[in-house]
Parts: C-alpha cells; sequence; structure tokens
C-alpha cells in the first residue's frame, strides 16, 4: 500500500478538538489513516492493562518515585470505558502520555470496533488506533500496533496504517475466537491480515491455543501469546 504525507495547515485561531496535530508529519493511506510505525525494537517482557499501568504510576508517584521505570509493555485490551471519554486517553492525551513515558512501550490502543457498530464508528477507531500510536511514536514511545478488524466489510481499512513485514498484535480476550459462532469470522480476518501485512510476529495477548496460529508457525510465523490479567488472577487462586 503506498502512503502519501498530506496534512493540511490549521486555520489561524482554530482550536484543535480533534486532536489533528497527532498526526502532524504522518502519511496517509489512500483511506486517510495515518502510518504508524512500529518503533519497538524488542519484544515485550510481559505485557499489562493501562489500568494496572496507572495503578503502578500512582503507587510509585506516591512514594516519591518520580523516575521508576517499569519493563512491561502497556495495553488496552479492557472496556472502553475504562481508557475512553471526557477522562480518556484520547482526550487527556498529556496525562496519558506523561504515564507511559515510565514503561518500556505499548501496544496501541484498540477503541472497539465491533461489529454492530455503525461503519463510521469502526472507522473512525481504527484512525484512532492509529493517530494515537503515531503520535506516542513520535513522542519517543515504543510501540507496537495493534490489530482490529470485523466483518469483511471493515477490511477495505482496518489493516491500513501499519508497515508491512513488521510485529503486530492481536487480543483474544472476551470474544472470538473463544466463542465458537465468532471463530470462523476471526480466523478469516487472521488469513487477511497475513495476506495483507506479512508479519514476522505475531504477539497474542490471551490465549493462542487455536489450530489458527499452529497454521502460521508451521509457515514460520512467529506467535508469542502473553496471560491476560484475567488469566494471571486465576493462576494466582489456583496457587493459594
Amino acid at each position: 500500500m503506498q502512503y502519501n504525507s498530506s496534512f493540511p495547515a490549521p486555520r489561524k485561531g482554530c482550536r484543535d478538538v480533534w486532536n489533528a496535530f497527532m498526526c502532524k508529519g504522518a502519511k496517509f493511506s489512500p483511506h486517510d489513516i495515518p502510518l504508524c510505525n512500529t518503533t519497538a525494537t524488542d519484544l515485550p517482557c510481559f505485557i499489562i492493562t493501562w489500568d494496572e499501568a496507572k495503578l503502578i504510576y500512582k503507587r510509585a508517584i506516591r512514594k516519591g518515585d518520580r523516575h521508576f521505570q517499569h519493563l512491561a509493555f502497556v495495553c488496552w485490551y479492557i472496556d472502553d470505558y475504562k481508557f475512553d471519554g471526557p477522562r480518556g486517553i484520547w482526550q487527556n492525551y498529556r496525562k496519558a502520555l506523561k504515564i507511559l513515558r515510565h514503561f518500556a512501550g505499548v501496544i496501541t490502543p484498540d477503541f472497539s470496533t465491533f461489529q454492530d457498530f455503525p461503519e463510521p464508528l469502526k472507522y473512525y477507531n481504527t484512525f484512532r488506533m492509529r493517530a494515537f500510536g503515531y503520535w506516542l511514536g513520535m513522542n519517543g514511545i515504543a510501540v507496537i500496533n495493534n490489530i482490529r478488524w470485523g466483518t469483511p466489510e471493515s477490511w477495505w481499512y482496518c489493516f491500513d496504517g501499519v508497515p508491512e513485514n513488521s510485529i503486530v498484535a492481536i487480543g483474544t480476550v472476551g470474544g472470538s475466537p473463544f466463542r465458537l459462532k465468532d471463530r470462523k469470522r476471526f480466523e478469516e480476518g487472521l488469513s487477511e491480515m497475513m495476506n495483507r501485512l506479512h508479519p514476522h510476529t505475531i504477539i497474542v495477548y490471551g490465549s493462542a491455543n487455536y489450530p489458527c496460529f499452529d497454521k502460521l508457525k508451521a509457515q514460520g510465523v512467529q506467535i508469542i501469546a502473553y496471560p491476560s490479567s484475567t488469566a494471571q488472577a486465576f493462576e494466582r487462586r489456583r496457587a493459594v
């Protein structure tokens, strides 16, 4: 896919309520999705959610440790209300960046693209995934792209903005491919992602214990699964 640089200068005195500044200097797909480069050079040691990252940050600040550094990558495979909205990362982006600077990197936000969402909303949320990730990368954050697809009508834009032959991340918590009714859709989308992006490594937040991932491993694709926070909690309970 060809990407072109095209970013109009804002009108003098105009207030940027759409966070267009996040895309300054970006290249855009033919569908106007900004290219979010993979800026991470190392794989995550482990992955935590935004909720967990905020808690770690608050505890460190309370102890007076304002320069702490944490080895985890931060992801947003959680309910949207926990990170989106008036106090979320899109509106309160300066606070988000302040927190994220203390962590090893991020998996770009998983703004929801549910099957029953109106298509414009899914398109917009895909745009926000890439724009926010691009902006974080421009601010020195190690970034790995999250990929989220829906039914086939989303394929024309949902893979845009991600470099080919790189590392990508997907989440398998809370829905497909765990639910049988969604598994075919998930597998078809995964195949389409491979055809378009050709990633050499796929990070899976959640279980990768599915035949579709075994097939990719046999083809030489590196699949690395990281347990979800829920799975880790269950594991701790079993150990007690």
